[in-house]
């Protein structure tokens, strides 16, 4: 029998193994999660957009309240985009909810508000890259594409010995054949989901639970018991810390809120006045100079009543939160896109960056 045949009838044995294995451990151990109860496209999809860069814990209960308020593609395409960024507050990376809504009016308009089947089409939406499509398209209709995710790429650095920092396209190319490779005709979608429930739950970056992974009799880094040596540790890039002074201005028991621009960094989410230490500043200087700026007007501060500290996934912003009063009868607020005075009753309608939530609360449950 040639080499070259009986190597490819071992990997053909290898991947049916991993096939059999994750799929019986997938039916027996998988998380019971709200999207996983559903063959609708478009929840789904959703569900895909949300977890993208964020944990399973924390989409839940946003998934859950989404689906129920915006059921449908054509709901989603005719809700405004307040609406829509106040259901997202506090998820962060808003621009997913900004595409979610600019897909489905494509949709909606294009496409009989019929959500694409194929990875190509998909990838022709905004916000929809390769690995989301995969995913929509092997869990929603059953095709067979696959997916690569931070999961899925540790899995096969280890199941393979592959010992790499994920940053080469050399690097990302092989694990992509390896997912197409891997990848059965039948249960696509179940497949791709056992592979990232398997990194989430069990192949996770540190501590691994080898014990109770289905495949570890035929993963190469644990038979050479070198796990935590895959993939190898990508160095860290210190994120920059920005310091920030808000003010809390009140009138007439009403607060002061301004709305981002909306082609901006967090563009349509509203705000308190304030904006990043200058070097030699002091925070009340700092302050005093934004408000200035902002609103061409001058501000007493009263006293400083909170200090937020929220981490993006660049940099790190420390929010210092004051009360203030407005030594001018008018301003003329300016560089946002609007500006209210709102009572602290209606204050909760409005979205707002996760750091200014915190205002938000403090206010209104005082």
């Amino acid at each position: 029998m040639p080499q070259k045949k009986k190597s490819g009838q071992k990997i053909l044995k290898y991947n049916q193994d991993i096939r059999r294995k994750l799929l019986t451990w997938y039916d027996k151990t998988k998380r019971d999660l709200p999207w996983r109860k559903t063959k609708d496209p478009y929840s789904i999809w959703v569900s895909e957009i949300m977890l993208q860069q964020t944990q399973v814990k924390t989409v839940i209960p946003y998934y859950e309240r989404w689906v129920k308020i915006l059921p449908t593609i054509d709901k989603l395409a005719n809700a405004p985009e307040q609406k829509i960024l106040k259901l997202w507050e506090g998820l962060g990376y808003y621009s997913r909810a900004k595409n979610l809504k600019k897909s489905a009016l494509i949709i909606h308009k294009k496409m009989n508000g019929n959500l694409p089947k194929t990875v190509k089409d998909l990838q022709n939406l905004p916000g929809i890259g390769r690995y989301t499509a995969g995913a929509i398209s092997s869990i929603a209709f059953g095709l067979k594409a696959p997916v690569l995710d931070g999961n899925v790429k540790r899995v096969f650095s280890r199941l393979f010995c592959i010992n790499d920092n994920g940053t080469t396209s050399s690097f990302e190319n092989c694990l992509w054949e390896i997912a197409e490779d891997l990848l059965p005709v039948r249960r696509p979608g179940d497949f791709n989901q056992a592979l990232m429930e398997l990194g989430a739950t069990v192949c996770t970056p540190k501590s691994p639970t080898c014990q109770q992974c289905p495949v570890r009799t035929i993963c190469h880094a644990f038979l050479k018991d070198s796990v935590n040596k895959f993939p190898s540790t990508k160095k860290k890039i210190s994120s920059k810390k920005i310091e920030v002074s808000a003010g809390i201005i009140t009138k007439n028991k009403m607060v002061y809120i301004q709305q981002r621009v909306k082609n901006g960094l967090m563009g349509g989410l509203w705000e308190f006045p304030g904006g990043k230490r200058e070097k030699g500043e002091s925070l009340e200087e700092c302050l005093k100079r934004e408000i200035k700026e902002e609103l061409r007007a001058t501000i007493e501060i009263s006293e400083k009543v909170m200090t937020i500290k929220h981490t993006y996934t660049n940099f790190r912003v420390i929010l210092h939160v004051f009360d203030c009063q407005l030594q001018d009868k008018i301003i003329r607020p300016n560089g946002c896109e609007q500006w209210k005075w709102v009572s602290l009753s209606n204050l909760k309608k409005y979205p707002f960056p996760a750091a200014n939530v915190k205002i938000v609360k403090y206010l209104t449950e005082k």
